[in-house]
């Protein structure tokens, strides 16, 4: 996707400067939470949209997501570029764990496919044969050659022991991941460190959710999870092992505060009769961090490519925010509850 004409860095960080200010953030995400309707939503977001319904509103807003990227793509070059490329390859990743569920549930495929982004051709898949498939072989054949079915390959013990579906979504993150870190350590020096930092922190909450919900929630076994380390992030190999193998989630959630999140959640949103935090509590303050990583990165990358990643991973948590917003307003939610769902969830809450 590099781009043969030159690379203008500064004309481009500065326009996403000019973006940030646009974006539903702060005191505009609190206002948008008040909103009672999705046509209300639609023409606040975008003046002179036409609503048509909450699910194509939210691929919407992941179609832009992913046609900004590649615009980010094809003003790059290099390192740059293939970063910026590969972020698209996330939505795909979604998309291909929508079918893996379906596969090994023995759940209706026509079910599956109205969870479905319709991307483009690029990052399209074999929709028809994966939705057939009819066992872990002929899955893996349809699934998008390089990397990703690579990391299904490596899962193939694991899900012939546990044919569960967390098996084929953890293998694979794991190959999304493991590709995320190498091309992000592939950054020019002055862009790699708060590039990194904010890459690290999305693996880690990987490892820390494989912890969590993994372990603790679905029982699975140590020694299958442990496999499933991504190499590089901040949770080295030993302590992902630790924290696999301590005796409760908060013993493993201490082990977390360094790597992955600042502090524990606090006692009283453990939930009543609970000794520890629930995986949604640690999910919470992780993503928080990484926003306040990447907007910190902004700050520091005021011009360069370290701005272009970190607006990339801020543009990612508003899109988040706006199809929880929706969904909050398709079942009537309260505006405080919706802001409470939002990134970051430690901000006053809106009032209507």
């Amino acid at each position: 996707m590099a781009s043969a004409l030159p690379v203008d860095l500064d004309y481009l960080a500065a326009r996403l400067h000019g973006r940030r200010g646009q974006l539903a953030e702060a005191d505009r995400l609190n206002a948008l939470c008040r909103l009672r309707s999705m046509p209300d939503l639609v023409r606040a977001l975008s003046p002179g949209a036409r609503f048509t319904t909450v699910a194509e509103f939210q691929q919407g807003l992941i179609l832009e997501m992913v046609q900004e990227l590649a615009d980010f793509a094809s003003q790059l070059a290099g390192s740059g570029a293939a970063l910026m490329a590969w972020l698209r390859v996330r939505v795909q990743v979604e998309n291909l764990k929508v079918l893996a569920r379906a596969f090994a549930t023995g759940k209706s495929s026509d079910l599956a496919r109205q969870y479905l982004v319709a991307l483009p051709a690029d990052l399209g898949l074999e929709i028809e044969a994966l939705a057939a498939a009819e066992s872990f072989e002929s899955f893996l054949a349809a699934a998008p050659e390089g990397i990703l079915r690579a990391g299904l390959a490596e899962a193939a013990a694991a899900y012939q022991e546990t044919p569960r579906p967390v098996v084929l979504e953890a293998a694979l993150d794991r190959a999304y991941y493991g590709e995320l870190l190498k091309r992000t350590k592939a950054l020019p020096r002055d862009a790699r460190g708060d590039s990194l930092t904010i890459a690290k922190q999305e693996v880690d909450t990987f490892h820390l959710m494989l912890v969590a919900r993994g372990r603790f929630t679905y029982g699975l076994p140590a020694e299958r999870l442990a496999g499933l380390h991504v190499a590089g992030a901040g949770i080295s190999r030993d302590r992902f092992r630790r924290m696999l193998d301590a005796g409760s989630l908060r013993e493993a959630a201490q082990l977390a505060v360094g790597p992955v999140l600042s502090r524990l959640p606090e006692e009283d949103s453990w939930g009543a009769g609970r000794a520890g935090p629930d995986a949604a509590a640690l999910e919470t303050l992780a993503w928080n961090r990484y926003l306040r990583l990447a907007r910190r990165a902004f700050r520091n990358n005021h011009m360069g490519l370290g701005a272009v990643v970190a607006f990339a991973a801020i543009r990612r948590i508003e899109v988040a925010n706006l199809i929880t917003l929706s969904e909050g307003i398709r079942t009537d939610m309260e505006p405080d509850a919706i802001r409470r769902r939002l990134v970051p969830r430690d901000e006053e809450a809106c009032r209507v």
